[in-house]
């Protein structure tokens, strides 16, 4: 897939911080990465890593709650500078997420299909009448079985893969030209799965939407992602191109990921998983977050912060022992 050069998306040293007591609860460090139209960026980690609150910050969802530092260009506009109003006109209609649980991201006390048309009004010079074909189309095109009929009826009514299909309605439905998804397809069966992740690679294709992935599927970030950055405890520790990074990652972190994919392994055998736990965010190590749990760390990685250091081709990783140490690859499933 090809695609425009020219960045539409650009977050530079994104940081989120939290006050927790009289602490403060560092989720997002230094974050920073660039979207062309038309790209698919795969955000993957273990729970707790960051990707979710870089999605909402991106749309300034946190600062209610928390402290943003840095930039997030959209187009050339800082969307971290704009005010509410503002930015409420850039929500939805030019940027659109994809909640990952739709029971609390719905309203559970009005029907769907006027979910779907008061974010076409909001955002679209649509009628009344068009707003409402434009309701039925979406959820057929999301896949709900006799759409016209299903508009008067309640959240609570659809089950969960149903429910998420009506987010991803709501959130394509005005057309916007960047989607963030917060694991969109976790509530799916396979098939589904698979026609959901279509349709918005179909829409990516044909209308340049870029497309920000969260997700913890590996396979998923195989068949669907162009570029790949693993994040770990608030941070990027890795990002290149999926072919190069499911190929032969880099950092010990990303390693560990694919060695936790199961692929041809004997009956009955102990599967590999990574030793230990993530670091809690408010006692953070001084120096890489990882370090406990590497298996190839040295002293210098407890004492000093690896920076996000590029090693061409796009590549970039945060460890002291890229560059004396081969990169350890993986095929992906």
């Amino acid at each position: 897939m090809t695609h425009d050069a020219t960045p539409r998306l650009e977050v530079s040293n994104l940081s989120v911080t939290f006050p927790v007591g009289a602490a403060t609860l560092p989720a997002v460090r230094d974050v920073s990465f660039s979207l062309a139209p038309g790209e698919v960026l795969g955000l993957v980690g273990e729970s707790g890593s960051g990707k979710s609150v870089t999605l909402r910050s991106i749309l300034g969802l946190t600062r209610r709650y928390g402290q943003i530092e840095g930039s997030v260009r959209w187009k050339g506009l800082d969307l971290l500078a704009l005010n509410e109003p503002a930015l409420r006109r850039v929500r939805g209609r030019e940027i659109a997420m994809i909640f990952q649980e739709p029971m609390t991201a719905l309203n559970p006390l009005l029907p769907v299909g006027l979910q779907i048309t008061e974010s076409l009004k909001a955002h679209t010079s649509l009628s009344r009448s068009e707003r409402k074909a434009r309701a039925i189309e979406m959820l057929d095109m999301v896949g709900i079985p006799a759409a016209a009929s299903r508009l008067d009826n309640y959240p609570h009514q659809f089950s969960g893969g149903m429910r998420q299909r009506v987010m991803i309605a709501i959130a394509l439905a005005a057309g916007p030209r960047l989607l963030l998804a917060d694991e969109p397809t976790t509530a799916l069966d396979v098939t589904i799965q698979a026609q959901i992740l279509d349709l918005i690679l179909a829409l990516a294709r044909d209308f340049d939407m870029g497309v920000i992935l969260v997700t913890h599927d590996l396979g998923v970030v195989a068949q669907t992602c162009d570029r790949v950055a693993v994040m770990y405890a608030g941070r990027v520790v890795e990002e290149g191109s999926v072919r190069d990074v499911l190929r032969a990652p880099l950092h010990p972190y990303t390693i560990g990921l694919m060695r936790s994919v199961p692929q041809d392994v004997a009956p009955r055998s102990r599967l590999y998983t990574i030793p230990g736990t993530p670091p809690g965010l408010l006692h953070l190590p001084p120096g890489c977050a990882f370090e406990p749990r590497c298996p190839v760390r040295e002293a210098s990685c407890a004492a000093s912060r690896p920076d996000l250091a590029s090693f061409g081709d796009g590549r970039r990783a945060a460890c002291f022992r890229c560059e004396i140490r081969p990169a350890e690859g993986a095929t992906a499933a």
